[in-house]
Formats: C-alpha cells, sequence, structure tokens
C-alpha cells in the first residue's frame, strides 16, 4: 500500500483544499494519469497520480490539509474504509465529485470545466485543442458561441474576470445590495494572509525615477513593422532590462531567510498576471539568458497558461524577483507589495506623453514611465535600491543593449 500525500505545488505552500476528485474511489490509476484537482495559495491545480494501483481516497473533496498529510492510498486491491487515518470516531463516507470525462477521453482544464457547468455545455461534445486533446477555456467557449476576448497582439495582458458574452447581451447582473458579505476563494485568503504577514514582518521602503521610454517605443515600433515573429511588449524590454541589471547587483536578487541573507545562483523574474479572483505569479526562469524575443514568448506562454488554469507547479516556483505592470490600466504608478522572501518587486506604469525640454531647453514631447521599486530594508539599503533601480532606467532608456 502507497500513500499519496498533499504535495507541495509552490514554494510557498503550506497546505491545499481538496477540489474534485478526477478518479472514484475504487478506480484503477496509472502513474501520471490526472487524479485530482487541488487548490493552493497561488492557484488550482491538477495533480497526477505519482503511482500505479487501485485508489483509495483518504480526503473527501472541499477539505483543507496540511502539504505532507495523506489525501489516499493506493494499492494492488480495493483500500478498505477502515485504512483511512482514524481520530476515535467511525469513517465517514467520502464525497468524490468525478467530472464528466473523468473515466476516459482527454482532460479538462479547471477554468474549462467550470465554464462549461456556468453555461451546460456537454464536455463529451467538445474537441479539445490543448496538449493531448486537453478541453481549455477556449474550447468550451467556442461551443457556447460566447466570445473570450484575447490580449492585443504584442502585449502580456492579464486575463478579465469574467468571460463576455456575445449578442445579444444578457441582462446585467443586478446590484449587490448593502451590506452583502462574500467569502474569500482559498486562494483569496493565502494571498490576503500573505500580504498582511509581508507588510507586518517586512521593514520596507521604495524607491522611484521617471524612464524616458522614446527609443524603446520607437524600437518597438521598428520591430512590428519588420515583421518578426513575436513583437516583444514593453514590458518585455522591462523583464529584459531588469534581468540584466540584477546581474550587476546581485544582492537585489536575493531573499531574506532565517537571518541570513541568500545570494540565488539564478536570475528567475515573476511576472504578476491577474488571474480569475486572484494575482499569479508564473516565473521566467533564467531570466538573463533569454533574448528579449524569447522573453516575449515566454511571458505569453505563461500568461496563456495562467488564463486556462493549465499553469503547471514548477512554472510558479524558485522566483527571485518579480515584476508587475498595471500600466495596461492607465496606471501612471503602483507601489507594489514584495513577494516575501524575494528582496524587492518592481512597479510599473503606464507610458504617458508629457511635456519637457531637451538638452537646448527646448520644448519638446517625451513619453515617460514611472517605475516603483518596493525593497526589504534587512536585505537593500537606499543607496543599493537607487543604484540598481537607476541601472535599469539606463538599460531602458538604451534600448539597444537591451538586444544584445
Amino acid at each position: 500500500m502507497t500513500d499519496i500525500t498533499m504535495p507541495r505545488l509552490s514554494d510557498s505552500m503550506t497546505e491545499g483544499t481538496i477540489l474534485t476528485w478526477l478518479r472514484a474511489d475504487g478506480d484503477q490509476v496509472t502513474e501520471g494519469d490526472e487524479l485530482v484537482e487541488i487548490e493552493t495559495d497561488k492557484a488550482t491545480m491538477t495533480y497526477e497520480s505519482p503511482v500505479t494501483g487501485v485508489l483509495g481516497i483518504v480526503t473527501g473533496a472541499g477539505e483543507t490539509v496540511p502539504v505532507g498529510a495523506v489525501i489516499a492510498r493506493a494499492g494492488a486491491e480495493a483500500v478498505p474504509a477502515a485504512s483511512a487515518p482514524s481520530n476515535g470516531h467511525e469513517p465517514e463516507p467520502v464525497p468524490v465529485a468525478i467530472p464528466a470525462r473523468a473515466a476516459g477521453g482527454p482532460a479538462v482544464t479547471p477554468v474549462a470545466r467550470r465554464l462549461a457547468r456556468e453555461h451546460g455545455v456537454d464536455l463529451a461534445a467538445v474537441t479539445g485543442s490543448g496538449p493531448r486533446g486537453r478541453i481549455t477555456r477556449a474550447d468550451v467557449a467556442a461551443a457556447a458561441g460566447i466570445a473570450v476576448p484575447a490580449p492585443a497582439a504584442g502585449v502580456a495582458r492579464p486575463c478579465p474576470a469574467a468571460v463576455a458574452p456575445a449578442a445579444p447581451a444578457a441582462p446585467a447582473a443586478p446590484a449587490a445590495p448593502a451590506g452583502e458579505t462574500r467569502d474569500l476563494t482559498r486562494i483569496q485568503q493565502v494571498i490576503a494572509r500573505r500580504m498582511s504577514e509581508a507588510n507586518a514582518a517586512v521593514p520596507d521602503f521604495q524607491v522611484q525615477t521617471e524612464v524616458a521610454m522614446d527609443r524603446a517605443v520607437s524600437l518597438r515600433a521598428e520591430l512590428k513593422a519588420s515583421g518578426v515573429g513575436v513583437v516583444p511588449s514593453l514590458n518585455d524590454f522591462v523583464v529584459r532590462a531588469s534581468a540584466l541589471a540584477l546581474r550587476e547587483h546581485p544582492v537585489a536578487n536575493g531573499s531574506f531567510r532565517d537571518g541570513r541573507i541568500e545570494l540565488h545562483g539564478h536570475i528567475n523574474i515573476g511576472i504578476a498576471v491577474a488571474a480569475e479572483g486572484a494575482l499569479i505569479v508564473p516565473t521566467i526562469h533564467d531570466a538573463d539568458q533569454l533574448s528579449v524575443s524569447e522573453i516575449a514568448t515566454e511571458s505569453r506562454r505563461l500568461a496563456e497558461r495562467v488564463r486556462d488554469g493549465s499553469v503547471s507547479p514548477a512554472e510558479l516556483s524558485n522566483g527571485t524577483f518579480t515584476v508587475s505592470n498595471l500600466g495596461m490600466y492607465g496606471l501612471t504608478a503602483i507601489v507594489p507589495v514584495i513577494n516575501v522572501p524575494q528582496a524587492a518587486i518592481l512597479g510599473v506604469g503606464a507610458v504617458r506623453a508629457v511635456l519637457a525640454r531637451d538638452e537646448s531647453h527646448e520644448i519638446v514631447d517625451r513619453q515617460l514611465m514611472t517605475l516603483t521599486l518596493s525593497c526589504d530594508h534587512r536585505i537593500l539599503y537606499g543607496a543599493d535600491a537607487a543604484r540598481f533601480l537607476a541601472a535599469i532606467k539606463e538599460l531602458l532608456e538604451r534600448p539597444l543593449r537591451l538586444m544584445l
């Protein structure tokens, strides 16, 4: 008999909630089969069976248990109910939710399954376009005849919180009555707790600068006109500039753990993506080793996987620095909260047109972008942060260096 335990699906995960068992109690499962959907502190993920055998479910749908706790067992024959851990009482039947396609056929992303329920789509009639025929949100949306907004070309944008219906539009939902309360989702609870802990425990400070983005905007326009495959967004330029600056300022690529400063050997940059009801931060690993075009390709791939709920634990792990961009919403500046235990996070505002004086004191048009660096004062000091942010600014104002 082999125990199947609650896996650690992200760096910060301490517990997880079983959302849906994708196999029934007593089913024969094979190593690698999609077994269970788990809600973590960062996303809802599908966990594959680590073993082959007959499944005996220990933790039911809706239950929250710590990492390492037994959630199921697998053996050569059916697992008796008495084998589950006992607290002195008779074990209760375990509720198991089996999705329409669980017994066979392609897998379904959690977002796609939720969308199918909302719009009454029969998943058995949907052809999946994802890996190994996996049914994605876009597949269900197409089957339901509804529109799913896509990000503008060359720009990695967060997904909307809801899918907009095609004409004729459905009646708008009534406004929430005064005094209504809403429960937080599991992800929202964990984010709220972690952000509260960060504010309470981290002595943070901010430094801010204005970056002249005229050359970067012109370079991107030239790349777009040249017909290159993936046109980098300005945020991709920021990620590349941050990665190169982190090489020169390794303390900004550190973490504070157990009273010590840990300097990381890899530069892994998290990019904040707004998902349904939460902010998810997938990681571009070894970003300093990637070209701007490669960063653009990877950022779009990760953003799409966040949107369709298929992002993997590895893609959410090992971040050493974070970039959070709200410029697409027209915000001129943001002060982001540090993604502990990282040393710093960079907030990116919108590029905006202003009037300024050039070196000859002539009034000219300028395109400025505000960068705000939130820092953990236990790792970075004011001068360190200022030099690091100045390095990012210099690279963005001379963007040809980003192409080398």
